[in-house]
Formats: C-alpha cells, structure tokens, sequence
C-alpha cells in the first residue's frame, strides 16, 4: 500500500526524522517541506567546523549533480535545492521500499532493469541497489540515494572496472527480484553477471588484508 504524500502548508512545521546517521560519513534523514513541497533533506550538518565537513560538501555537490542531471525522469526523484553546502533536498517519493514489501509484481522488476539499463547507457552506475534504495509509487519504481553512483567518462565506458559497477548493479538488481518473485536468473543472466577472475583475485587479497589488518 503506499504512503500518501504528506501536505505542506507550512515549511516552518516540525521536521520528520527518518534516520539519524549514525555512521561516517552518514546523514541524517528527514522529511519535511520545502517551498510549500514535500521533501526528503539528507543533512551532514552535525559536521561543520570539522575537517570532514569538506568531504561532506563534496558528497552533496555530487549527489546535486547526479540528481540534476536525470531531472524529469520518472525513476529518480527531482532535485530540491541544497541547503547551506551541507543537505541535500529532494523530491518526498510517497510509497514503500522493496525491503519492506512482501511482495513484488514482476512488471516492476521489468521496468526497474529497463530503468537501469538506461541509466548504464547514459554511463551511470547507481552502485548501492539493494531493496531499501528503490521505491515503489503506484507500481512505478524510483531508485533513491545517489551518494555512491559515479558517471563514467565518455572515454571509460569499456574499461573493466566499468563494466564491473554495471555487473553489479545488475546482479543486485536480479538478487532483489528472486527474492520477491522467486524467479531465479537465467542462465544468460547469471553468465552476464558472473564476476570475471581479476574481481575474485581482487576480493580473496582484501578478505586477506583485512584479516591481517585486524589480527584475526
């Protein structure tokens, strides 16, 4: 069932929390109303006047940047506006997150995975797709939280670290739909984002690393 989306007659009212960042690096979510609208404000506020209030900056403009730049698509939400260098307001997307659905119609999957190939083919990997990062709006689903999507230069789009984001997108995205659908990837699908050697090499050095990092 989805949420409606709550009215805004007042920006002064009372904020929402709907996360408190408790991370690095990690904001503070709320919803509240901006210019009369509803909206989600991702805020690092509690950083200024610290070294990292830089790099926080840096992840807003990004961000700004990614949201503005897929203005009017209907499987993002709208960019709002920044908020002193360090929040980010966007577009409140009424509905529920594939994590807290129970289930999932297939035709949402197919417009999610044509969703992300349009955005792979704009050189575009989201790079954190799971369930609490997609929406649903009246069937339709929205992809929030771009702090981790990158834009591949136009130079770049055949490189394998690439090609790797987009496989992992992908698999994430068929990982999502199994889980709601029960339908298992088939064999092309699991043949296109099988890892290639270089990534398990990759990965076997830094479990190795991390053990010894830690002194396990």
């Amino acid at each position: 069932m989805n949420t409606p989306a709550p009215s805004c007659v007042d920006d002064t009212a009372p904020a929402l929390l709907l996360k408190r960042g408790e991370r690095l690096l990690e904001p503070d979510v709320y919803r509240t109303c901006l210019n009369g609208q509803p909206a989600v404000v991702k805020d690092y506020t509690r950083y200024k006047g610290t070294p990292l209030s830089l790099v926080a900056r840096l992840l807003v403009r990004r961000e700004a940047s990614m949201l503005k730049r897929l203005s009017g698509w209907k499987h993002a939400p709208a960019l709002l506006g920044t908020i002193g260098g360090l929040a980010l307001g966007m577009e409140f997307i009424p509905g529920q997150t594939l994590s807290a659905a129970t289930s999932v119609g297939v035709e949402v999957f197919e417009q999610l995975q044509f969703a992300l190939s349009r955005l792979h083919a704009a050189g575009i990997t989201h790079n954190d797709l799971h369930g609490t990062n997609v929406m649903v709006n009246g069937g339709v689903p929205v992809l929030v939280d771009f702090t981790s999507a990158w834009r591949s230069p136009r130079w770049l789009p055949v490189h394998p670290v690439s090609r790797q984001l987009r496989r992992s997108d992908m698999k994430n995205l068929l990982k999502m739909r199994q889980r709601l659908t029960g339908e298992r990837p088939t064999e092309s699908q699991a043949a296109l984002v099988a890892d290639p050697r270089w990534v398990a090499g990759v990965r076997v050095a830094w479990k190795r690393f991390y053990r010894w990092f830690k002194g396990v």
